[in-house]
């Protein structure tokens, strides 16, 4: 295994940070001015406007999607893209958006590319690729404990030449933002049917007739109202037509799995460039900030949490090297385990970093001067986006178990 950066990924991350510094943090305390401007607006401010005309120009749009895209532009490989979305997490509310490559575009985006039909694809795939439309992914919900796949509420029911879907869902990230024309939505199509074959996916217009957007959802008091915010939605007898459904009933998870795979690696790689945006604030402040007479710096316990930060983001890293090198290798389904490692390991170290750099900043960690509060809380936010920890947890440890296990005691331990 070779995880040095190629040519390729070696030019793309060499733009990516030249776009962070000439363009992105320059437009930090833009963004924070636009939105104090303008509260009640969920739609992307000027300034990301902006942005996502500069990444065009230097070539970083669209790089999550490996291949030719209909807008032009070409994608990289999984561990090609690595480096680059690392560097799009040191500003995670500008960057990743910035480029076209922002959760849940992203991952509506790729299950377009990979499940859609030619028309589905015309609708919908062509103009998220353009950077026109936003979306969102409707999966959550309130009343149920919707890591347990089987047990969605919401229905999608068959009428003739049309499907109807009726449920509540919630954490609909970006369903705040008017732009976000598709809602892509996951229910159940028959309640009877084996586990993981009751449930569909189908694409649901923003406009349709039933379709309700109920109110904004918070992390920690933060709304991420600069790009769309999350929402809970309802759909009362929302009727669309059977083409709308995304592949065939009973797909729905297979989908869904495919569809979350690849974001949360992709979450995985943002966070490790928050880690080392935080590593480079709490270098700084540590040198400059004195304290009884002596620098931070000099205070072994700031050393040891400088140092044990250092290790945890390095081995991460090689982690999630590893992990994106097996999905362009062998596939996503046969590297499920390592997706799931650092879907568990690293927004939880992520998590203590920040809090350390909270810690060392002080009082001024905990305002929105430094991006320090922000980062971590999305930070906590990922340990229950795309699946609980305890449930990656859980499956993870029961596919040590059945590592070395003989066939019968591997029919034991099956889930």
């Amino acid at each position: 295994m070779d995880f040095a950066p190629d040519a390729t990924a070696s030019k793309h991350a060499d733009l990516m940070r030249d776009f962070l510094e000439d363009c992105v943090y320059p437009a930090e305390p833009v963004l924070r001015r636009e939105v104090a401007q303008t509260p009640d607006v969920w739609s992307l401010r000027p300034v990301v406007g902006l942005l996502r005309d500069d990444a065009r120009e230097r070539g970083l749009w669209n790089l999550f999607l490996p291949g030719e895209h209909g807008d032009g532009g070409r994608g990289l490989t999984t561990l090609q893209y690595a480096p680059v979305a690392e560097l799009s997490g040191r500003s995670p509310q500008l960057a990743p958006v910035a480029m076209n490559c922002a959760a849940p575009d992203s991952g509506n985006m790729e299950l377009l590319h990979e499940f859609g039909t030619p028309a589905q694809r015309e609708r919908w795939l062509a103009p998220l690729l353009a950077g026109s439309i936003r979306s969102a992914f409707c999966m959550t919900e309130p009343d149920v404990a919707s890591s347990d796949a089987a047990g969605l509420a919401t229905r999608i029911r068959r009428d003739g030449d049309s499907y109807v879907v009726t449920g509540r869902k919630w954490w609909s990230t970006g369903a705040m933002n008017p732009d976000a024309a598709l809602l892509v939505v996951m229910g159940t199509t028959d309640p009877q049917a084996a586990r993981h074959r009751r449930q569909s996916m189908i694409l649901v217009p923003r406009d349709t007739p039933g379709v309700r957007v109920v109110r904004p959802l918070s992390v920690f008091g933060y709304d991420d109202r600069d790009h769309g915010g999350h929402a809970e939605v309802v759909f009362e007898d929302a009727r669309v037509p059977v083409e709308n459904l995304v592949r065939g009933e009973g797909d729905g998870f297979a989908i869904a799995q495919a569809r979350l795979g690849p974001g949360r690696v992709h979450h995985c790689m943002r966070a490790l460039g928050m880690a080392e945006r935080a590593m480079d604030l709490m270098g700084a402040r540590a040198r400059q900030r004195v304290a009884f007479g002596r620098p931070l710096a000099a205070q072994g316990v700031v050393r040891e949490w400088l140092a044990e930060s250092r290790w945890t983001i390095e081995a991460l890293r090689l982690l999630v090297l590893k992990t994106a090198w097996l999905m362009d290798t062998v596939g996503n389904r046969a590297a499920m385990t390592e997706i799931q490692a650092i879907k568990v390991a690293v927004p939880g170290a992520v998590q203590q970093i920040l809090d350390r750099a909270m810690q060392l900043f002080g009082a001024a960690g905990l305002d929105d001067d430094e991006p320090l509060a922000a980062m971590f809380a999305a930070a906590r936010a990922l340990r229950l986006a795309d699946g609980p920890d305890e449930v990656h947890r859980a499956s993870l440890g029961a596919a040590e178990a059945r590592r070395t296990a003989t066939p019968d005691e591997a029919d034991a331990l099956a889930p």
